[in-house]
């Protein structure tokens, strides 16, 4: 089930602050600058920093490719703004 578009325009990554990329097909949320993932479980991102996990280059240069692509919407944006997944 996809997140709801009000909580994507609210989610922010809980390190640096900053907009998260929404994978919605891989139930991920990602921080490019950081490299850093959350996984999303039964519909609920789970958003600490302890649990994130750290992303190699090559799934960063994949996970960006597949945003670049429309593949991904980026948190912070308002639901009219959003486009891909």
């Amino acid at each position: 089930m996809p997140l709801d578009p009000l909580l994507i325009e609210l989610l922010a990554c809980p390190q640096d602050k900053g907009p998260l990329l929404y994978f919605e097909e891989e139930d991920l949320l990602y921080n490019p600058r950081l490299k850093r993932a959350y996984k999303i479980v039964d519909s609920i991102p789970v958003m600490l920093i302890d649990e994130s996990v750290e992303v190699d280059e090559a799934e960063d240069q994949r996970l960006t490719a597949k945003a670049a692509a429309g593949g991904a919407v980026e948190t912070g944006t308002p639901p009219a703004e959003q486009s891909g997944a």
